[in-house]
């Protein structure tokens, strides 16, 4: 794990520059390793390092298994323009949230229009915004009562899980189901899709023309 590092130079392997993605993430970073074994042979899609505001986070303990550069930011870093100049520094085009708890600032936000997504354990617009993540969205999704629950992959904007929803997949949700059932179920689907519609929304955004609408056609609810 690197702290606060500024400089950073991604492996070359072709002539022909790879698009190059940035993993932010706070937490253990399953989705993380699923995505890095996903396109670990693909000549497209390059992912150099993953960005986190947590320095205890397992997700440093991931990469180093996986021989990834983590890069640990404090909250500042990322208000400052500090995170900002080290992924413009290091040509990123594309930035996925794979559990990624802090707000992105505007300025990150402005500089990436419609190339930030994140992936939410729920069918937004239920049980979104501020403080619903991980666990706490199982447990309302629970003490609710709902009878389904999912995933949302959205792109992101000013305002927490409020960005245009690109893909969502449903799981049922049993009267007899914890929030660690519901969250088993929601990590299956997870790691079935999230690689699959950042493939999707990238080659979309490769073809500007009309790419958010293509994304969005190119992820379509997959049948129940």
């Amino acid at each position: 794990m690197n702290v606060g590092k500024s400089t950073f130079t991604p492996a070359k392997t072709n002539n022909v520059r790879m698009k190059n993605i940035a993993l932010f993430a706070s937490g253990s970073g399953s989705n993380v390793e699923n995505i890095i074994h996903y396109f670990w042979n693909d000549t497209n899609l390059n992912f150099p390092f993953i960005i986190s505001n947590r320095k205890d986070a397992f997700v440093h303990e991931r990469a180093k298994k996986l021989q990834v550069p983590s890069f640990f930011y404090k909250k500042e870093s990322f208000e400052n323009g500090e995170v900002l100049a080290f992924l413009l520094e290091n040509k990123i085009d594309f930035i996925v949230l794979a559990g990624f708890l802090l707000k992105v600032p505007d300025h990150i936000i402005h500089a990436y229009p419609n190339r930030i997504i994140n992936i939410h354990p729920a069918l937004l617009p239920k049980f979104g915004g501020k403080g619903m993540y991980g666990s706490h969205v199982h447990e309302a999704v629970v003490a609710n009562e709902e009878t389904e629950s999912g995933i949302t992959i959205h792109y992101v904007n000013e305002n927490y899980d409020e960005g245009q929803i690109i893909f969502q997949a449903k799981c049922e949700v049993l009267p007899t189901d914890t929030p660690e059932n519901v969250a088993a179920k929601v990590h299956e689907l997870e790691y079935r899709y999230f690689p699959e519609v950042i493939r999707n929304v990238i080659e979309a955004i490769s073809s500007p023309d009309n790419a958010q609408d293509k994304a969005q056609k190119r992820t379509r609810l997959p049948a129940q």
